[in-house]
C-alpha cells in the first residue's frame, strides 16, 4: 500500500510542471483571443463613430465614455486583459495596435488592424503591421450592422 501511494505521489509530482505550463499556455491563448475580440470591438466602434460624426475617431478616448460611449472604459484606456492597445488617426482612417503587456506571459503575438477591418498578426514582440499575416476580418460583422437612416 505504501509503495502504491509513493508511486502515485511521484507521478503526480512529475506531471505537475506540465500541467502548470499547459495552464499558463491556455491562459495566454485566452488573452490573445480576448485581444482579437477587443480589436473587433474597436473596429465596430469606429464604423459607428464614423456613421455618427462623419469621420473616424483619432484616439481610443474618443470612442469610450464619456465621449461617444461606444466601448468600455478599460478598452478606451488602452489596457485590457493583458494587452496594451493604441489607436492612431491617419488621413485615410486609423490604425490599431495590440501588444502583450508581458511578452511570453500574456501573449506571444502582436496584432494590427485598420479601417479595412482586416486583422493581422506577428509572432514575436515587434508590433504587427499592415504587412503582417491576415488572421481574420471584422467585415462580416460590421456589414450586418443596421444602416443609419
Amino acid at each position: 500500500m505504501v509503495t502504491v501511494v509513493a508511486v502515485t505521489a511521484f507521478l503526480l509530482l512529475l506531471s505537475h510542471p506540465i500541467s502548470v505550463r499547459q495552464q499558463a499556455r491556455s491562459r495566454m491563448y485566452a488573452l490573445e483571443t480576448a485581444a482579437l475580440k477587443a480589436i473587433q470591438t474597436l473596429n465596430t466602434a469606429q464604423v459607428q463613430y464614423r456613421s455618427r460624426y462623419g469621420r473616424y475617431a483619432r484616439t481610443l478616448e474618443e470612442l469610450g465614455p464619456p465621449a461617444a460611449d461606444l466601448m468600455s472604459a478599460d478598452l478606451a484606456s488602452g489596457d485590457k486583459q493583458g494587452y496594451l492597445f493604441t489607436m492612431t488617426g491617419t488621413p485615410a482612417g486609423y490604425t490599431i495596435s495590440a501588444v502583450p503587456k508581458s511578452f511570453g506571459a500574456t501573449g506571444s503575438r502582436t496584432f494590427y488592424s485598420d479601417q479595412t477591418l482586416v486583422m493581422r498578426e506577428h509572432y514575436g514582440p515587434e508590433p504587427a503591421t499592415v504587412n503582417g499575416k491576415e488572421i481574420g476580418s471584422a467585415r462580416g460583422q460590421v456589414e450586418r450592422l443596421p444602416q443609419a437612416f
